[in-house]
């Protein structure tokens, strides 16, 4: 999502920043692999839409986290499983295959740091899934929760017999399936059981 200039990126996007050692801009403390660079020249790839620019940058400092090391002390490809752009939403990473992130076009997401503390801390959900989350324009409120609730009869079950694992799973299958805003109400009503079954 493009915000604003005032707006931190690293925060909308769950991302610690981390000063660099050499240079201004800051690094990324979840990335395994950070390269501290220094432009050396921009070149453009054309003047019309969507030409972009090709950077040319020096590496003056590389940080390599050890937990992706072999024994051999390199970079162990299994353990860094990478991931590549491919064309429109797709992307493939490298030890499950092809995933899809789609992007908003014309709205601004949430962004991850507005997903909820008890959301956001849920084992199941990886980097991908806040990130799809925290895209959505706005969170369900009580109303689209109360509808979803009485119009869908195995979630209506399983919330009378307060489920949560099966809510869990049911949030996997909704992630996988890009249904985020289903995921979204299903979260949620998790949240709302564990929050009342720890009051009982």
């Amino acid at each position: 999502t493009e915000y604003g200039e005032k707006e931190n990126e690293f925060i909308k996007a769950g991302l610690t920043m981390v000063d660099s050692d050499l240079v201004k801009p800051f690094r990324v403390e979840e990335s395994p692999v950070q390269f501290e660079c220094k432009v050396t020249k921009v070149e453009a790839l054309g003047n019309k839409g969507g030409a972009g620019n090709l950077v040319f940058a020096e590496v003056v400092k590389m940080h390599i986290h050890e937990s992706i090391l072999g024994e051999d002390g390199s970079i162990d490809q299994f353990k860094i499983d990478q991931v590549a752009r491919m064309g429109g939403n797709w992307y493939s990473r490298a030890n499950k295959g092809m995933f899809e992130v789609p992007k908003p076009l014309s709205k601004l997401g949430i962004g991850v740091d507005n997903i909820p503390k008890e959301i956001r801390s849920i084992k199941i959900l990886t980097g991908n899934d806040l990130g799809l989350l925290g895209n959505v324009e706005r969170m369900p409120d009580k109303d689209d929760i109360e509808e979803f609730i009485a119009t869908n009869d195995q979630i209506r079950s399983i919330v009378k017999n307060k489920d949560t694992k099966e809510l869990l799973r049911i949030t996997r299958e909704y992630l996988d399936n890009n249904k985020i805003l289903s995921a979204w109400k299903v979260l949620l009503i998790n949240t709302e059981l564990n929050g009342n079954t720890r009051k009982n």
